[in-house]
Parts: structure tokens; sequence; C-alpha cells
């Protein structure tokens, strides 16, 4: 396999790798993943004191920064010829790296709330959880709870 070939196969299988990240799953208050149907949860009733909009980051998979330094290299080994053409491959893959690791951050964030939950015995809870349902002061809300991890709900 040549060269040219080598690095179009290359840059053809991070850019399927950049799009196999893309894909999301829901966390909404409406869709539930097999593993809970049938499962017993715990419901707490409350009054919403408080509705915080937050940012939820989800963690860093790599996908963008390996596609940014594969990109990168590929744009940067183009530039000039023998040793210009490996410095370029180096800057881009850095450059790239870093630019990739900023579009993912940003493409991971979504919208979440901090909700302040009064209990009706009198308990205060705050949960954080994805900005998918309306909320306001005042509400009343359930508190649904399963080993360890919360959701409110209306």
């Amino acid at each position: 396999m040549n060269t040219t070939t080598f690095s179009k196969a290359a840059l053809a299988g991070m850019i399927g790798v950049a799009f196999t990240g893309c894909a999301t799953q829901s966390n909404s208050s409406a869709v539930y993943g097999a593993g809970l149907v049938q499962r017993e949860q715990i419901v707490r009733l409350g009054t919403l004191e408080s509705v915080r909009q937050v940012a939820i980051q989800r963690p860093d998979s790599g996908v963008g920064t390996l596609a940014g330094v594969g990109l990168g290299g590929v744009a940067g080994s183009a530039v000039g010829g023998g040793r210009g053409s490996i410095i370029g491959a180096i800057v881009g893959a850095v450059a790239g790296g870093v630019a990739g690791n900023a579009i993912e951050n940003s493409a991971d964030r979504r919208p979440g709330y901090e909700l302040t939950v009064r209990l009706d015995d009198g308990e205060l809870r705050a949960i954080v959880q994805e900005a998918d349902e309306p909320f306001q002061p005042g509400d009343r809300v359930r508190i649904l709870s399963r080993g360890g991890v919360s959701r409110v709900t209306h």
C-alpha cells in the first residue's frame, strides 16, 4: 500500500470513529432503559424550592482529540517537502489534537438543572439532572430513587 492510499484509508477510518462518537443516548424522564423496566423505585413527594440552570459535561471519549491529531497530521504533512513535511505533520497533529479536544468538550455539554426539593417530611434534597422537562419553584414533584440514583419528575 503506497503512502497516499494509506493516508486516505487512515483519514477515512478516523472520520468513521469520530462519527461513531456522535451517537447519544436519551436520558429523558419519558425513556427507560431495559434494565429499569419492572424494577422497584422509592418514591418521595415534595415541593420544588429552587431551579438553577447548570451545564452537564459528559466524560471525554478522546475521539475528538484522536480525530484532530489524525486530520491535523495529514494536513500538516502536505506542507513543504522532506523535513518540512515532517515538521508540518507534527505541528498539524498537535494543533489538530488541541482543536479536536476543544470541539469535543463543547459538544459534550448539555443543559441541566440543579433542583432543590423540600420533601413532605421537611428534609431538603438537591438533585442535578438533564433539563428535559420544565420545572418551576412551587411545583409538586416526585423524587424517584433506585440504587443511589435519583430523578425529579412531575
